[in-house]
């Protein structure tokens, strides 16, 4: 059974993804802290990436909505961030309605999430090229509070679980995550 976010359900679900508070920082570093940067080009020092150019990019675009998505639950606002630089159709539209639910019930989140993404299936040839990413989101350095105070995971939610998304690169040549669906009654 996958669970999809969507209205208040999609608050408790991204609350849980996107647990934590404690104020405003400066976006930049919160962004780091958040989610790694992904570089598609390596440093002189750095092992090179073996993945394809468009693998990796894909990745960049997922790595960047999620690192963008953690700014926003922060405050919780949009305000600030560049999320239509990595998320767009339905993805958009559930970051936007769970920032807003987020705010709404006065609970904000911080700290630092795992991630594990793979590509899974890359289709250069549709119109537009697509790619399916796989993800183990882990919510071990990870914190929702209301007013200072923590909000329980809810019971059985594993502190790993499975998420996937769907991506497009447009006309731009930039990829954007299209859908993405928390399947968290799969541990991983």
């Amino acid at each position: 059974m996958y669970r999809r976010w969507s209205g208040a359900a999609g608050a408790v679900v991204l609350a849980v993804v996107l647990t934590g508070c404690c104020g405003e920082t400066a976006l930049d570093s919160d962004r780091k802290a958040a989610v790694p940067e992904a570089s598609a080009e390596s440093s002189p020092s750095a092992p090179t990436d073996p993945r394809p150019t468009e693998e990796r990019a894909v990745l960049a675009a997922y790595e960047g909505m999620w690192r963008e998505l953690a700014v926003a639950v922060q405050k919780p606002s949009e305000g600030g961030t560049r999320i239509e630089d990595y998320a767009s159709g339905e993805a958009l539209a559930t970051v936007r309605r769970d920032v807003r639910t987020m705010r709404e019930a006065g609970t904000r989140a911080n700290g630092r999430l795992g991630h594990e993404p793979e590509v899974t299936k890359m289709d250069p040839g549709a119109s537009p090229p697509t790619a399916t990413v796989r993800d183990c989101v882990d919510l071990k350095d990870w914190e929702t509070t209301r007013d200072g105070t923590p909000v329980p995971l809810p019971s059985g939610q594993p502190m790993r679980y499975r998420t996937t998304a769907q991506v497009e690169q447009w006309d731009d040549g930039r990829w954007r995550v299209i859908t993405y669906t928390q399947h968290g009654e799969q541990a991983c």
